[in-house]
């Protein structure tokens, strides 16, 4: 079986434990260790290896990545998850299993920019990247082997030293034959991991894990497939897919294929957003209609804001809310065509929010989010609010005139008085 390894590329035939060369004990065997060219790409703690990178004072600290108290944890690194810190943990239940940690405030400009430097070297190896999110993606590596004079496996490895040397920070890799099975290997040996996973081998690796262990399976669908007896992903696999899909439809033939490790999803590189929304927390519980009112505008401009950054439509609107006791309540409407207007997500959420506010619940949260989502057009017409069009004319003459002079050249009246009222109570 041969064997690479990942400190000073060296290569030999067999199975080894240790590099002869360099004395490394990182190494990579597996018998498909030159053809495997499908790669997925995860950076290790993404945000908080930033922060780490960027105050060295950090380094050997639990570091959680989030708002302040009344917020909830963005991310932590691999000590405070020693701790029983997780993503999107509310913070005071993070301080509590980890008191030591230190919170930072997420530097959003700052891993765009690493994000920014870590794809341009994605880049270089292929141009088949699909990123799905500031931190992971997908690469094909196929046919680069000539042009590159290394097969995917060695380009890999070199390119994770690289980005530890140049961004200072570590990546997970792995590596197969189609992108469920590379995001599977991916998980198997971070931080700082890579791991090989063959189409031939792959029943076999999933058959002992849990069902839940299937990337896609969640906890409540997990809870469901557990009640129906498919506690193990064996279960799963000795079941006919027919017998599957006529119990779970669609999601039953998916299960079927990823119980085999089948996945015959390219690597896209054209791959249009899923969600665009945007959320506040609030620092004391609020129940008044009116002051959440003022809250749901401030989270449809700024939805708007990032649809349009993206030239993107959604005919589906979504109202999150968050009560005292975290429990989070939403509430969708589809219209019968997309928009990115701020105008258009505040019109259609207000009834929604006029609706949970009427038995005085107070909110911790409120956020807005915009979904199936499109290419913007802009020739806003609808027949059930003639006036959208002339709204959406404005709307689009104050976005070119805050790209032009600034986001102080153009602001609404309520955000007038938005901001008059933050001013008063900081004074």
């Amino acid at each position: 079986m041969p064997s690479l390894c990942r400190d000073c590329d060296a290569y030999v035939a067999e199975t080894i434990e240790s590099c002869s060369t360099c004395g490394s004990f990182r190494i990579i065997s597996h018998p498909d260790l030159e053809t495997l060219s499908i790669a997925h790409i995860d950076c290790d703690a993404f945000f908080a290896a930033i922060e780490k990178r960027d105050n060295p004072e950090l380094k050997h600290k639990p570091v959680i990545v989030g708002g302040g108290k009344r917020g909830v944890v963005a991310t932590c690194c691999y000590i405070a998850r020693l701790n029983g810190v997780r993503s999107a943990m509310p913070m005071f239940k993070a301080l509590k299993a980890c008191p030591e940690a230190v919170v930072v405030k997420p530097r959003r400009e700052a891993y765009s920019e690493a994000s920014r430097s870590i794809r341009k070297k994605f880049e270089a190896l292929t141009p088949k990247v699909q990123m799905l999110s500031v931190d992971e993606g997908f690469l094909d590596l196929s046919g680069t082997t000539r042009l590159a004079q290394a097969f995917p496996a060695l380009s890999l490895a070199r390119l994770a030293r690289e980005i530890e040397a140049d961004i200072g920070i570590t990546i997970s890799i792995g590596l197969s034959e189609n992108k469920f099975l590379a995001k599977t290997a991916s998980e198997l040996d971070k931080p700082r991991g890579f791991a090989l996973i063959a189409k031939r081998e792959a029943e076999g690796l999933l058959a002992p894990k849990p069902v839940g262990f299937l990337h896609g399976v969640g906890k409540q669908l997990a809870k469901k497939l557990e009640r129906d007896g498919f506690r193990l992903v064996s279960d799963l696999q000795e079941s006919e897919a027919r017998d599957l899909i006529r119990r779970y439809g669609e999601t039953g033939l998916w299960l079927h294929q990823r119980a085999h490790g089948i996945d015959n999803r390219p690597v896209r590189t054209d791959t249009l957003r899923k969600s665009v929304s945007a959320e506040r927390t609030f620092n004391t519980d609020i129940a008044q209609y009116d002051i959440l009112e003022d809250r749901l505008w401030e989270v449809c401009e700024e939805t708007a804001t990032r649809a349009k950054r993206h030239s993107v439509e959604g005919s589906t609107i979504t109202l999150k809310l968050k009560t005292k006791d975290f429990r989070t309540l939403t509430r969708s409407i589809t219209l019968p065509s997309g928009t990115n207007l701020a105008n258009a997500m505040f019109r259609v959420s207000k009834p929604m929010l006029e609706r949970e506010t009427q038995a005085g619940r107070a909110y911790r949260l409120i956020g807005i989010g915009l979904s199936h989502l499109q290419d913007a057009r802009w020739d806003t017409r609808d027949l059930i609010d003639p006036g959208i069009e002339k709204r959406a004319k404005a709307e689009r003459a104050s976005d070119a005139a805050r790209s032009k002079f600034g986001n102080a050249s153009v602001v609404t009246g309520r955000s007038i008085k938005l901001t008059e009222a933050k001013q008063k109570k900081s004074n």
